[in-house]
């Protein structure tokens, strides 16, 4: 059996697999999940992941969830393989994982819900919850100014090599570019310059 990644491209956690996945140069089968029907929340995709989310990766036997536990699976078994992404010394490798965790802990709990108001709408018709944006939005701004400083040192979020670490936030700030956030960019000259480097990217 061969590598069958399960999800839908407008997904961003599904799309970032995608673009690591071409970054790695790693043949996948690609599995388009209706999620607008809630296919992910019934089998076969409940019976891989019991709390019906997508993505879901599956090697061999191997069935896994969880997208950033994927990409780091990812990124381990292929280390040797297409662009390397976990840095070359365990200092490296230990700044991937800060920012990796920064990208879980800071970033997406302020961007996912600006998202998830601004562009939900698109798919659901639901009603855009503005007080949910602002606060979020401000939340955010905190976020890229700690990233303006980092980025200022290095040319990436780990150092001066593209990792793991930047790839994970492809999607999600493509994804805010279409919203009220996406202006945010243009106030801070290091990120900006991060965000245009990251997003021209061939595999992206």
């Amino acid at each position: 059996m061969g590598i069958t990644l399960y999800g839908n491209s407008c997904s961003p956690c599904t799309m970032n697999l995608m673009v690591l996945l071409t970054e790695k140069e790693v043949e996948y089968e690609m599995v388009t999940v209706d999620y607008l029907s809630n296919e992910h929340k019934k089998p076969p995709y409940s019976d891989m992941n019991p709390f019906g989310q997508i993505p879901i990766f599956q090697d061999g036997d191997l069935v896994l969830f969880e997208s950033r536990a994927i990409a780091a699976y990812i990124a381990e078994k292929y280390r040797d393989k297409g662009t390397p992404l976990l840095g070359n010394t365990v200092e490296e490798a230990a700044m991937v994982r800060v920012w990796v965790d920064v990208g879980a802990n800071h970033f997406e709990p302020a961007a996912n819900p600006i998202i998830l108001e601004q562009t939900s709408n698109w798919d659901y018709g639901t009603e855009l919850n503005q007080a949910v944006v602002d606060e979020n939005v401000k939340k955010l701004e905190k976020v890229y100014d700690a990233y303006e400083i980092q980025l200022s040192k290095t040319k990436y979020l780990a150092g001066d090599f593209f990792s793991l670490a930047d790839l994970l936030h492809i999607n999600p700030i493509d994804k805010l570019t279409y919203t009220s956030a996406g202006s945010l960019l243009d106030d801070r000259p290091h990120l900006k310059a991060w965000w245009d480097d990251i997003c021209s990217r061939p595999s992206y």
